[in-house]
This record gives structure tokens, C-alpha cells and sequence, in this order.
């Protein structure tokens, strides 16, 4: 990060976005990335498939699959600064409010604070009527690095 805050164009975030949502992962895992007014990180699961649920024994989603996707929006955050640079999430503290039941789920995050390199952000996780079910706050390393691809790490 540079002493000046710079912020991206929402052109692109949105090609970033495109292109990591073409990514194998991200088809797999069925989540899709967004940058709503370039002020958020939003991850969606627009269907909650079978092998997403299983919390508690129930119909309610995995826990791990709720932290596998406050790894990726925490993770995602950089990007509303510089989106060509590489980041890696360094540490994650999740609190699960109450189970995630339904057909869809997103999480929401933003930035709290940041350094020349280290990123602090939180994030929320809301089931499909909008309540709140999981909080997480985490930090972000953020390389000097550029993508591979110049612009995201999406693997076209």
C-alpha cells in the first residue's frame, strides 16, 4: 500500500471479480465474488448444496464451510486498494451466532484499517432472510507482488 489511499475503479473490481470467479475453485465451491459501489467484498452462495450442510447434524451449513468462506471475503479485501497486488490471510477469529438454514447465504466484508502491508477487516455472514449468523474479524498480508496474470488470481 502506498502512503496515499488509492482506490480501484469499479471497472475493475469487477474484471478482477469475473476473473476469479472463472477460477476451477471457485466453480467447485459454487461461491461467486463481488465488489458492490467498490465499498464491500461480498461472497454469495447462491445454492447451498448437500455436501455444504451438516452443522450440528442437521440441515444447517458446515462450519467449515462458513470458514472456508470467511477466509476467501476476508481474504478478498485487499483488492478494494489495489487489486493487482498478491495477499494472503494471516489469522481469522470467527463467532457463529446461530445456524445457517436455507437454500442461499453471502457474507459481507470491509476494511477496518491497514498498514503498508498488513490488512485488518471484519465480515458478516447472513442467511437467506438477511439475519446475521457468523462474525469474523482477520488480517491480511499484503505483498509487494503483483498476480501472475497482472490483474487477479483467477486461473483463466
Amino acid at each position: 500500500m502506498s502512503d496515499a489511499e488509492t482506490y480501484p475503479t469499479q471497472e475493475q473490481l469487477d474484471r478482477f471479480a469475473e476473473q476469479f470467479n472463472r477460477s476451477q475453485a471457485m466453480k467447485y465451491f459454487g461461491a461467486r465474488l463481488s465488489f458492490p459501489e467498490g465499498k464491500k467484498v461480498v461472497i454469495a452462495l447462491p445454492e447451498i448444496r448437500p455436501e455444504h450442510r451438516g452443522g450440528l447434524g442437521t440441515d444447517a451449513v458446515n462450519g467449515g464451510i462458513l470458514a472456508a468462506l470467511f477466509d476467501l471475503v476476508i481474504g478478498c479485501t485487499p483488492a478494494l486498494r489495489e487489486p493487482t497486488r498478491r495477499a494472503a490471510t494471516m489469522q481469522l477469529s470467527m463467532s457463529f451466532e446461530r445456524p445457517v438454514r436455507g437454500n442461499t447465504l453471502h457474507a459481507e466484508a470491509t476494511i477496518d484499517s491497514m498498514g503498508t502491508s498488513t490488512l485488518f477487516s471484519s465480515a458478516r455472514l447472513y442467511d437467506a432472510q438477511g439475519a446475521v449468523c457468523a462474525r469474523c474479524q482477520g488480517v491480511v498480508k499484503v505483498s509487494s507482488m503483483k498476480w501472475a496474470s497482472g490483474e487477479s488470481p483467477a486461473v483463466s
